[in-house]
Formats: C-alpha cells, sequence, structure tokens
C-alpha cells in the first residue's frame, strides 16, 4: 500500500481508503470525539449524580430512594435490602450507593425512621449490612414530600416505570439536611441549618421581615460565622470541638467539629503530642450516646495552655469552606443560603396554592354530583326511563327530566355525569334521606369557601402550613451548635516547648543542636530567637537546629513580637574614641533575619551595658570611667527610670564624653510601665487589653483575679490571656483580699438557707464554699462590702408573710470559708434577691513605692519618619 492511499488523522491514526471506500465521508476527529464525550460525561455527573436540584433538595438517587420508600410504605418497616432492590428499578447504577445514600439520609434523622445499628456520625462507625438494618417513612417525610398529583412524573431509565422528576417538598429539606457532593469541574456544599430557626426564617420571609440564617450541626460544637458569607463561594466558617476542664490535670471534650468524628479527633490528638506540639499523658474514648473524650495531662502542663494549643495543632477546632451549588433548570447555580431558602419559601407556597385548588376542583365536583344526585332521586327521574328501550333513550330522558332542576348548578351537566347518575343502586335510592343530603351538600360549601378563603388569603395559609409543622415536629430540634466569636489563637504562645535552644555566644551560633554549649531557653520549632551583638546589631530569626548570627553575643531570648512591655536597656560607645549614650526601648515590628544596627552607625561602635527587661524594669548601674587628664569624677549612678522609653533607631541621652571603664549593676530595678489595663470579653469568654468588653481594674504583678462558679466554688488566678472561663462562672473581677465574700445558700441536707462571709484563705487553691450535698445550690453571692438581701416567702394556706429584708454585714460575722454559716429562716422561701448595697467607702488601694511610670500604650515608635530620635540632651553630671 502506498502513502497516497492514506490520510493521517490527528493523534497518529491512519485510515485505509481503498480497503473503506464507503466509509470515506464519515471521517470524525478523535479530539472532536473526545470534547463530546467529555462534556457528556461532566454534565451527566453534574446534573444526575453529584449536585443536588434546587427544587427539592435531593440527589436523583435520593429521590428514588424516598420515592421507593412511598412505593412501598404501609406503616411497617422494611429491609434496607428491599428497599435498594426496589430503588434498582428507577436507578441506573449498582446496589452500593444506593445503600451509601440511603444511610445519610438515615443518619440526618429527619425524613426516615430507623430501626437497627445504623453507624454513629460522632465516632464515624459505619451502619450494618442492609439486610439486618431496617427504615420506614417517618411522620414528617410524608407530611412534606408526596403530593402525587401535583408530581412532574417522567419515564424511568428503562422506560418500564415512571419516576417523579422533582418530589413536592414544602419545607427547605435541602438547608435542614445540608449536601455535599463533587462534580466534574465544580462541586458542591451546602451546610445543615436549625429546623426551627428555618421555618421562623420562612415565616419571617412570607411577613417581608429581616432574618439571619447560620448553619447548625448535627455533632454540636462551638462555631464562628463570622465569616459565613451567607454560604456562598469564598465563605468559610471556624467550628470547635466543645473543651471543659474536669480538674488540673484532667480535660474532657463532650462535643466535636462538624465533618470530624472522635476517631480522627483522637489521631489527631496523638499525632500532635508525638510531634511534640502538646503533652498528654494519656486518652480516653468514653464516648456512647454522647461524645466524652477524657484527656489526662501529665504533672505540671497548664489546662488553659493546654486547650490553646488543641485549638490550634488538633482536629478540635476545623474550618469549613460552604459553596452552595444547586441545579436549577439543568444548570448548575451558584447561590446563597438566604436565596436557597426565599426559593423554597415561595415554592412551598406555590405548591399549597395548586394543592388548594386541586382540593377545590374535587370539592366543587362533589358539590355538583352530590346536588344532581338528590334532584334525580328527589324528583323521581328515575322512573321516565321506564319505558326506554335503548341506552340513547335512557340518556336523553334522564337528561330532559333534569333541566327544570339544574339552573342553581355551577356547570352543565355532562353524559358522563348521566351516565354516573344511572349506576346509582335501587337500595341507596330507596334509603335517600333529603335531610342528610342536604347536611352533605352544605358541609361540601362549609369546606368550598374555607379552601377559598385560604386561597385568598394564600400567605396567612402558608404562614399556618409552616407553624404547624414546628408546633408537630420541631419539640427536640432545638439549636446544637453554639454561636461564638473567636479570638485567633497564637500557636508561638500556646505550642509546647518541647525543646532546648543553646547558644555559642563567641562564635556566633544558635540552634537547638548546640547541646554542647550554654543553655538559653525551652523552645519550640516555631518560636523566633531575638539576638543583640556587642557591636549594638540585632536580629530576630526562626529556631533552627544551627544558625549564624554574628559573632560576640550579649544577649539571646526567645521573641514575641506583639509583647510591648518588654523594655532593653542598652549603653553603647559610638566609635572607638567617641562619646557614650544610653537609650531604652521596645521591639514589636522587625523583618526576620535582617540586621538591624542599634547605634548610630560609626565604625567600632560597641555596646558597654545591656539588659532585657520583661516588665519595663528600670536598674540602676555604676558607671566608672578611665583616668584621663584633670577628670575629678570618675564615678556616678545612672538611673534607667530617669531615660523615656524611645525607638530603637533613636540615639539616646549622652552619658559621657570620657572612655568607660566598666559599668556595673547597683540596684536591680521595679517596673517602670503603668499597672496593665485589661477588659474581659463576654462574647469570646477572653481577657483581652486591647478595650474590649467590661473592664476588670488595673493590674500589678501580683494582683489576681476573683472568680465564683455557680457551683459554689471560688478561687483567684494569675490575670493571664490565655484563661479559659466556664459557663458558670457568675462573679469575675479584680480580687481584694481584705474585701469578704457574702452568699446565701440552700443546704440540701439540712433543707434550709444559710448566710456566711468569709474571705479567701488560700489564694492558690480553689475551694467550695457550699455544702456538698448533691442538692445543695448557690442562691445569691455578692462581693460589695454591706450586702442587701431580700427574702420573699412562699404563701402558706393562702397567708402571704412579709417580706424580710436584711443586711448580711449585720447578720453574720466574717468567718472562715468552710464555716456552715447562720440558718436566716426555718420558713418556706420563694425567692432571694440582691438589693442596693449599704453605703461604704472603700479604702483606697496602696501603690508600692512612689514613682513616675510609662503607659506601654503611649511608648514611642521603633523608628521616626527619618529613621532616626534626636538625643534627650545630656545626663545632668559634673565631670570636671
Amino acid at each position: 500500500m502506498s502513502e497516497d492511499n492514506l490520510e493521517p488523522l490527528e493523534g497518529e491514526h491512519f485510515y485505509d481508503k481503498q480497503e473503506h471506500p464507503e466509509q470515506q465521508d464519515t471521517i470524525t476527529k478523535v479530539t472532536g470525539m473526545y470534547k463530546d464525550w467529555f462534556l457528556d460525561y461532566a454534565s451527566y455527573v453534574i446534573l444526575e449524580r453529584a449536585v443536588p436540584a434546587i427544587e427539592d433538595g435531593f440527589k436523583p438517587v435520593q429521590r428514588r430512594i424516598m420515592h421507593s420508600l412511598k412505593e412501598l410504605d404501609d406503616g411497617r418497616y422494611n429491609k434496607v435490602a428491599n428497599v435498594v432492590g426496589h430503588t434498582m428499578q428507577y436507578h441506573p447504577h449498582g446496589d452500593a450507593s444506593i445503600g451509601d445514600a440511603m444511610v445519610q439520609i438515615g443518619q440526618k434523622d429527619l425524613l426516615i425512621d430507623t430501626q437497627g445499628n445504623w453507624g454513629n456520625i460522632l465516632t464515624g462507625d459505619g451502619a450494618a449490612a442492609s439486610r439486618y438494618i431496617e427504615a420506614r417513612l417517618s411522620k414528617f417525610g410524608l407530611d412534606v414530600l408526596y403530593s402525587p398529583k401535583i408530581t412532574p412524573w417522567q419515564l424511568s431509565y428503562d422506560g418500564r416505570r415512571n419516576e417523579p422528576i422533582n418530589l413536592p417538598v414544602k419545607f427547605p429539606l435541602l438547608l435542614a439536611q445540608g449536601a455535599e457532593g463533587i462534580a466534574v469541574g465544580l462541586s458542591t456544599k451546602v451546610l445543615p441549618h436549625n429546623f426551627n430557626e428555618l421555618i421562623d426564617a420562612s415565616i419571617k420571609i412570607l411577613k417581608n421581615k429581616p432574618f439571619t440564617l447560620y448553619p447548625d450541626f448535627p455533632t454540636a460544637g462551638i462555631v464562628d460565622v463570622s465569616g459565613y458569607n451567607d454560604g456562598m463561594r469564598g465563605g468559610r466558617v471556624r467550628v470547635r470541638a466543645r473543651i471543659s476542664q474536669l480538674d488540673k490535670s484532667t480535660l474532657v471534650i463532650t462535643q466535636i467539629p462538624f465533618s470530624t468524628n472522635t476517631t480522627s479527633l483522637i489521631d489527631s490528638i496523638l499525632k500532635a503530642n508525638d510531634k511534640g506540639k502538646i503533652k498528654i499523658k494519656k486518652i480516653e474514648d468514653n464516648t456512647a450516646a454522647e461524645v466524652e473524650i477524657v484527656i489526662h495531662l501529665p504533672t505540671g502542663v497548664s489546662p488553659d495552655k493546654t486547650i490553646d494549643a488543641l485549638y490550634a495543632f488538633t482536629a478540635c477546632e476545623t474550618s469549613v469552606a460552604p459553596l452552595g451549588c444547586v441545579i436549577e433548570n439543568h444548570k448548575p447555580l451558584f447561590i446563597g443560603v438566604r436565596d436557597m431558602l426565599k426559593i423554597s419559601t415561595q415554592r412551598t407556597v406555590d405548591l399549597l396554592k395548586r394543592e388548594l385548588e386541586i382540593q377545590l376542583d374535587e370539592l366543587e365536583e362533589q358539590w355538583h354530583f352530590q346536588s344532581l344526585e338528590r334532584i334525580f332521586i328527589e324528583n323521581r327521574i328515575y322512573r321516565l326511563i321506564e319505558e326506554e328501550e335503548t341506552w340513547e333513550g335512557v340518556i336523553k330522558a334522564i337528561d330532559e327530566g333534569l333541566k327544570p332542576f339544574t339552573k342553581h348548578l355551577k356547570r352543565a351537566v355532562t353524559e358522563e355525569d348521566i351516565v354516573r347518575l344511572t349506576e346509582i343502586r335501587i337500595k341507596r335510592i330507596s334509603k335517600f334521606d333529603i335531610d342528610k343530603a342536604q347536611e352533605k351538600i352544605e358541609a361540601l360549601e362549609a369546606s368550598i369557601a374555607q379552601v377559598k378563603h385560604d386561597l385568598e388569603n394564600l400567605t396567612d395559609f402558608a404562614i399556618a402550613y409552616f407553624q404547624n409543622l414546628k408546633t408537630k415536629y420541631g419539640k427536640g430540634r432545638e439549636r446544637k451548635t453554639e454561636l461564638r466569636s473567636f479570638d485567633t489563637i497564637e500557636a508561638t504562645k500556646v505550642v509546647l516547648r518541647n525543646t532546648k535552644l543553646y547558644v555559642n555566644r563567641a562564635e556566633g551560633f544558635i540552634g537547638t543542636g548546640l547541646k554542647k554549649d550554654e543553655y538559653v531557653a525551652d523552645c519550640s520549632d516555631i518560636d523566633d530567637v531575638i539576638v543583640f551583638l556587642r557591636d549594638g546589631s540585632m536580629m530576630v530569626t526562626k529556631v533552627d537546629v544551627k544558625t549564624f548570627v554574628g559573632k560576640d553575643i550579649i544577649y539571646i531570648s526567645i521573641f514575641d513580637k506583639s509583647d510591648k512591655r518588654t523594655t532593653y536597656n542598652m549603653i553603647y560607645r559610638d566609635g572607638k574614641p567617641g562619646p557614650s549614650y544610653v537609650k531604652r526601648f521596645n521591639v514589636t515590628a522587625i523583618t526576620r533575619d535582617k540586621l538591624y544596627d542599634l547605634t548610630t552607625g560609626t565604625k567600632g561602635s560597641q555596646v558597654l551595658y545591656f539588659s532585657g527587661n520583661p516588665n519595663g524594669e528600670a536598674e540602676v548601674v555604676t558607671v566608672l570611667l578611665r583616668q584621663v587628664g584633670s577628670i575629678k569624677k570618675l564615678k556616678f549612678e545612672i538611673d534607667f527610670a530617669d531615660i523615656g522609653i524611645k525607638g530603637r533607631a533613636s540615639r539616646g541621652n549622652t552619658v559621657t564624653k570620657y572612655p568607660i571603664r566598666k559599668i556595673e549593676l547597683k540596684e536591680k530595678g521595679i517596673s517602670t510601665l503603668k499597672p496593665r489595663r485589661i477588659w474581659f470579653d463576654d462574647t469570646v469568654q477572653r481577657l483581652n487589653v486591647e478595650g474590649r468588653g467590661e473592664l476588670l481594674g488595673e493590674f500589678r504583678a501580683n494582683d489576681r483575679l476573683l472568680i465564683v462558679n455557680q457551683s459554689g466554688k471560688v478561687k483567684t488566678i494569675i490575670p493571664e490571656l490565655t484563661t479559659h472561663f466556664d459557663d458558670g462562672m457568675i462573679v469575675l473581677e479584680k480580687w481584694v483580699p481584705k474585701k469578704p465574700i457574702s452568699a446565701i445558700y440552700y443546704d440540701g441536707e439540712k433543707e434550709r438557707y444559710y448566710v456566711k462571709r468569709f474571705l479567701i484563705e488560700n489564694e492558690n487553691k480553689e475551694e467550695v464554699f457550699i455544702t456538698e450535698h448533691p442538692n445543695s445550690q448557690l442562691e445569691i453571692v455578692s462581693t460589695d462590702y454591706r450586702p442587701v438581701a431580700e427574702i420573699i416567702f412562699s404563701k402558706v394556706r393562702g397567708v402571704q408573710k412579709e417580706a424580710l429584708v436584711t443586711s448580711l454585714e449585720d447578720f453574720i460575722a466574717v468567718k472562715g470559708i468552710k464555716a456552715l454559716g447562720n440558718q436566716i429562716t426555718t420558713d418556706k422561701v420563694r425567692q432571694i434577691n440582691l438589693l442596693e448595697p449599704l453605703p461604704f467607702e472603700a479604702p483606697e488601694e496602696e501603690i508600692p513605692e512612689e514613682m513616675e511610670v510609662k503607659d506601654e500604650d503611649t511608648l514611642s515608635a521603633d523608628t521616626t519618619p527619618d529613621g532616626k530620635e534626636e538625643d534627650d540632651g545630656q545626663i545632668t553630671m559634673s565631670l570636671d
């Protein structure tokens, strides 16, 4: 065969014209075939498998399962295997996909009433085999999914049966159940929402009122919806497990984030422990009907810090990205949940209208025939057919006999109506009761009037429909997931420092691998390190095994870029023969691995004295000068408290123009910063220094917070910004050691109310100040100096005793925290109220030492616009 008889096609394929002359005009390029095949496949996966329809919220396989359940429904349970087999009549795929889809629907506990082991969404356990588990339609599913008269139908894939195109769902099912699917070129992820909140929002839509809609997950947990973006592309929600502290060495997880289970959660915790991010001793999974994961901590590990670390490094906090994509008119549509709900609500109204219209037609048809039947029997028209010998004659005789009596009918009498009259049995005619017939007609007229009224007031009818759904099925479907704003946890602040940092000062190396050199501090692999060199330069770099930063290191520490309180005190010589300067500065904004010069840049500059002070301490140093010329005073002191805190690029104040021989530390300093003002943000249940929430006060190094819980526990703590607070907290304030705490509590054993006043006896210990009987409970607690309480008594035999108002200060003296207290009354108490306290002038807080202090919020910036700051002038001293 010669090459002239061959014609190349794309993809190195050749075609023989001589062997196949009949096919010369039907050449198709392979690339074109691939394009058509891919588009067909992509369209099929998008429309028929992965993405739910906006009309009813179902994917095709889910819709076929629900249709099969309806066909099989007789009120009893069916084996899931039978349902799967029945669904295969409609579904062009195997039984595995049908069984998995049915289990997912059943686990959402909305449409299917399940029996047997259907798996556990909390633990991730799968369902039993389909031959072992059973299902039937739930009452809710029967109410909202089916209405054959308004259901659009189509032939099944093999043409043997009819299946619904869409089910007439009268409820926002897609938003209630959620949906997830991956198609070709797109995906969808609609998060589940709360049943009752969806109904409430639908009612608000019908009333033209504003509404909000946020997800609610079956696994409960806590969710931050600030970035939800209406469930559209680009949105994101953060979901957290609910973690609480049982005691100082035990944490318990009682709710887990959506998209996780206890198995994957525990695996992530163990993985973080192996990597050294967190430190745990043991973990137990006691999950059954409810989640319970118990985490035991080693001695000395902070529970608060571990909780933050669990959120930072494990699946205890996950981020979920919603993506609202549905099928509308055979095309994918990207849409937000608010619009989804509006479309669903309007569709429900339209479906209800169509049902009412069909019901009205049926009622009017019943009224028409009932009226016709009454005329036929009451006027004995049936006797007119006795002489007729043909069917046509019978029809005509009845028609002529009815005409005088049909003027009030709403439509003309048809031949079909006459045929129905001929089918009435003689027994029924003989027992015909005119009064009962009239009652039936009047009942039909009342029903017709009601349906017409509902159609004229369709919005009110739809609102009543939604309210009825909530009344019947809303109980037990309250919100599970708590809405809360989260603080972003900085990983560097909560990571476990499980390795050690070393330094070789002379050679200029730092790192975790220099184990033969000087130990600096414990660190983690995500920490930053700040280093100061003798030549006055500074660098911040990441922790590594071994890093060269520069020779002659004089100071090294773990660096926190958000720390505004750490202050560096420095005295340096400007060049070899130059003057010396003193400066104080903070370091916040830096570029990692960049070398910063803290001197004026003169060659030969050298740091003569340096200290890092975590709380802005200002020490006193002694400066010793060299004997040069006629200098009389070779020794003087510098108090760093007299030096203002400036930017790190400032030159500083002049110390002396003469050479310095030595600088010695004379006296350690106290903090020159103002006490830290701390606020409590109730939204996120966290302390902060940014001014969010309620101001708790100004705190010095040894000041503490007082915490009282509803359970009757009291403790004081150092106010750390990472502290977690229990939901039962009722008092949070700055602790004044000499201010008594007053409480009224119910003693469960003696069944009496007691009053007590006490001081905190052990500031480092959590104590219970009510009796330990299980029925004992705290009624009121006050930290006022002179609280007043009102006791309202229950009625006895219809007699109301006058309320008792008492000053707790007069009622009982301050006693020990373990004291029982004084019984307040023997009468039956209905209510106890805390009234306005008596006036009292609190003693002024003692300040340890009078001195000028600096506010950390008003410290100078690191640099001026031109990169340098002018000096503050020369320190006053006599050198000559």
